[in-house]
């Protein structure tokens, strides 16, 4: 069984009033979830009738950990109790009787340290000893679907177009459904700021603004429980898998990062004076080069699936190009790489401060080996620690490569030095295994128990028989 963590469990954003009991009850809420998040990244909960809210708070739920992965216990041991995070309370604007109560584990009132909330808490304060506030926008991109016997199809039988990004009519033919998904977010005062039909046939993205790490983290989970909920009052399945076709684009979960001054609230990647012609600071490159010195691990929390590495290919989609990364490489505003640095529009993000002719509060980072699967505490705190170690040991990744690193032959690539990310989910948790930060980020135990779950997973579909398989070899030999 794992011990209590010493760690120091910290509150989260404060971006919200705190609702009180009497506040819920107000509001008409009957029920409220005690949530924590499993390693895969699922939401588990117990319902609480709202009158034992406060008891609720103080840690009244319980779970037995044998009963779950990743926990690291057996069933000699007693339960694990969540303790709901009072400031990440939200109210589920679709079902407005219920509320979400998101939290972390603690065994006998100490922090537990295979839960996954608290691996990114330790991460955050991490941070803040450093002096930063490191934060996160997430793109959230979807599949709509629907199930005719074996077969998963586009939920708009008439969505066929082979190249749809942008498509209006495709977009059109769903507002029902984004109108209630968008509703509910700006309810929630997530504040969108666009949605688009996406690159495949039913699949959309939402952009909506960024917030501090686990605020956000907290946020994805909710909207992927939404956009689940909602989708199937509609009369189909809203799908995470990153790659349900073979055929058409996946579906990725960008990060969009930054470091901001915990005392000024200043952006700290900007700098317009940067000789590379990015915009960025001395520190955004240590983060980033951390983040490419450790990629292989990273990507093990951040495309976490069997079916993830069917996105980080090269070639295969029904457009061309996949728009996943498969190069451990970054550049300037360049969608072939595992990191780019999105171009500073002053006209467009304005505000913040003004140093020459550039605005740097809008100054990011983005990582593109995320998809819409990942536990995103885990993945976030992966993220933010191997950025963090980049600062610490000072680290500089070079110039970047503004070329279409899907062109560039395989001498081309060496020359450059450049690596490729891990293929398949068994060389992503090998890459993991070895690589010290996972086990300093997540601690020996749930490292470990990640790991194992990882590998069996692997295994369990290399070792079934697929339907190509049947179809190129069955009567072949």
């Amino acid at each position: 069984m794992a011990k209590p963590s010493t760690a120091t469990t910290i509150t989260g954003s404060k971006s919200q009033p705190y609702l009180s009991q009497a506040a819920l009850i107000d509001k008409g809420v009957k029920y409220c979830l005690s949530s924590y998040v499993d390693v895969h990244g699922i939401a588990k909960a117990k319902t609480v009738p709202i009158h034992h809210f406060d008891r609720m708070m103080r840690g009244s739920e319980l779970f037995t950990g044998a009963a779950l992965e990743g926990l690291g216990q057996g069933p000699e041991d007693d339960e694990l109790a969540i303790h709901p995070d009072l400031s990440a309370v939200t109210i589920l604007p679709w079902r407005p009787e219920v509320a979400w109560a998101p939290g972390n584990l603690k065994y006998h009132d100490e922090p537990w340290p295979m839960c996954s909330r608290t691996i990114l808490e330790q991460q955050v304060q991490r941070a803040a000893n450093m002096g930063f506030r490191f934060n996160l926008g997430i793109e959230c991109e979807i599949y709509l679907v629907r199930r005719e016997g074996d077969q998963v199809l586009p939920a708009n039988p008439q969505d066929v177009l082979a190249k749809s990004a942008y498509d209006v009519i495709g977009l059109l033919e769903n507002l029902e459904w984004l109108d209630e998904i968008v509703r509910c977010m700006d309810e929630l005062g997530w504040e969108v700021h666009s949605f688009d039909h996406e690159d495949a046939n039913s699949q959309f993205e939402f952009d909506f603004a960024y917030a501090d790490v686990m605020t956000m983290a907290d946020r994805y989970v909710l909207w992927r429980m939404m956009a689940k909920e909602i989708s199937r009052r509609h009369g189909f399945e809203a799908t995470f898998m990153p790659k349900p076709y073979s055929d058409r684009t996946g579906s990725g979960a960008h990060f969009n990062m930054s470091i901001e001054s915990i005392d000024t609230g200043d952006n700290l990647f900007g700098d317009s004076s940067d000789k590379r012609n990015c915009g960025s600071s001395k520190l955004a490159y240590q983060f980033l080069a951390g983040i490419l010195d450790h990629a292989a691990a990273v990507v093990a929390t951040t495309c976490p699936s069997v079916n993830s590495y069917k996105r980080l290919v090269k070639t295969g989609s029904m457009t061309g190009y996949t728009w996943a990364p498969i190069f451990i490489s970054y550049g300037g505003n360049n969608r072939t790489h595992m990191l780019r640095i999105p171009k500073i529009r002053p006209e467009i993000e304005g505000g913040g401060p003004k140093r020459g002719e550039t605005y740097l509060s809008s100054a990011r980072i983005e990582c593109r080996a995320v998809d819409s699967c990942m536990n995103p505490y885990l993945g976030a705190a992966m993220t933010l620690a191997a950025g963090l170690d980049g600062i610490e040991r000072d680290l500089d990744p070079g110039d970047p490569i503004d070329v279409n690193m899907y062109e560039l032959s395989d001498q081309e690539l060496a020359a450059r030095n450049v690596k490729l990310l891990p293929r398949t989910l068994l060389e992503a948790i090998e890459a993991f295994g070895r690589d010290p930060l996972g086990t300093r980020v997540m601690g020996e135990e749930l490292a470990q128990s990640f790991i194992d779950l990882k590998t069996k997973e692997w295994w369990d579909y290399h070792n079934s028989v697929s339907t190509w398989e049947l179809d190129n070899y069955l009567t072949k030999y």
